[in-house]
């Protein structure tokens, strides 16, 4: 959840600072160890901006560890290193002087090289050769004016961003920060441009689903389970996963209620009658099947029936449900709330109907009547 946030507000093109990371994982109460598999993923695909003190704890980590042990030489890693940099100064080369030789300081003795005025923590010859290589249509731009990275104003650098929209902007506006930065901080410039300079954050609104898509889903699937699980995420909105937690105990068909756990909290789904049908049909199917089953979840399969440590359905069971009519959970989800907000256009109801928060419920309703302008929930 914490990584499918990230990503999504803040896209792939620019590395993502690890105190953002660490605020959002506390957010959302993720654990210590997801919050560690995030950051060590980001990291992996160098999409981290490490924190000054996390460097510096990394590098007195690794030179301990160059005291304790020898280190193993990694032949492949150096000739790819090998492979990089020279690809990288040959692309620099194609650059007129003086901004081929400011660009050069920026990788040869910049400081995310490890090798400036001020240490920090190496950066690979690979992902300096992914900022380059987004910073090049500006770069070249710039260079056929005649300027030099010493002339760069921040007119010219929002000029340059107006030219690309939402996380690409973003991006390219990431990698010239660090660039002025770093021929700041070496004095090879006077000026950074980019200070002060900010983009706003992107809003992905939600878009509708086709509507033959949707027409006589339940009817092309195979079987009562799989019919249930789609029918409660685009009938009632309950998430995939939702569904695979519940309980025997949350369906009360005397009353017609479905108890939804969320987090600490209860949210309780009335069902109407197709759902109430769809829940039925399964509870016999359940009995007809597996009338020893021990497994109390609602949804259970022939491998979990009665297994010792009673587990939910799996994810891959949920999706499989959806494979059949080729949608994605979250597709089905999106159109159901986003089809509710056309008809009511006030996010209390949905608010209440669903049990989201109030800021999905403004974005879903803006994306359903963008005239009204809602103001957005922090």
């Amino acid at each position: 959840m914490v990584l499918h946030t990230l990503l999504t507000q803040l896209g792939p093109h620019s590395p993502i600072p690890e105190r953002d990371v660490r605020f959002l994982a506390s957010t959302v109460a993720a654990g210590t160890a997801a919050t560690r598999r995030v950051i060590s993923f980001l990291q992996t695909h160098a999409l981290l901006e490490a924190d000054e003190l996390s460097e510096t704890l990394a590098q007195l980590l690794t030179e301990i560890q160059h005291r304790t042990r020898p280190p193993v030489p990694n032949l492949s890693q150096e000739r790819r290193d090998r492979h990089d940099e020279k690809a990288l100064n040959t692309r620099i080369a194609q650059l007129p002087d003086p901004v081929a030789g400011q660009l050069s300081a920026w990788v040869r003795v910049r400081v995310r090289r490890g090798r400036g005025r001020f240490r920090h923590a190496p950066v690979s010859f690979r992902r300096i050769r992914h900022d380059l290589r987004i910073a090049w249509p500006a770069l070249t731009s710039w260079t056929s004016s005649g300027l030099e990275l010493r002339q760069v104003t921040a007119e010219h650098i929002t000029s340059e961003l107006a030219r690309h929209a939402g996380s690409i902007a973003r991006g390219l506006l990431s990698v010239l920060r660090g660039i002025f930065r770093a021929l700041k901080q070496e004095r090879t410039i006077f000026m950074d441009p980019t200070a002060g300079l900010q983009l706003p954050a992107g809003v992905h609104l939600p878009r509708p689903l086709p509507t033959d898509r949707l027409a006589g889903a339940l009817e092309r699937l195979d079987g009562p389970a799989a019919r249930l699980i789609v029918g409660l995420v685009a009938i009632h909105a309950v998430r995939a996963a939702e569904v695979a937690r519940l309980d025997l105990a949350d369906a009360d068909l005397v009353r017609r209620v479905l108890a939804v756990r969320r987090g600490k909290g209860v949210h309780r789904v009335y069902l109407d009658e197709l759902s109430a049908d769809l829940v039925a049909d399964w509870l016999r199917e359940r009995r007809r099947r597996w009338p020893q089953a021990t497994n109390p979840h609602l949804l259970i399969t022939s491998q979990t029936y009665r297994h010792p440590g009673s587990p939910p359905i799996s994810y891959g069971g949920t999706r499989a449900a959806f494979d059949q009519v080729g949608l994605l959970p979250r597709q089905v989800w999106a159109d159901r709330v986003l089809d509710e907000a056309r008809e009511t256009a006030d996010p209390v109801r949905l608010v209440r109907l669903f049990g989201i928060h109030p800021s999905i419920a403004v974005k879903y309703v803006h994306a359903a009547h963008p005239d009204k302008a809602l103001p957005r929930i922090r």
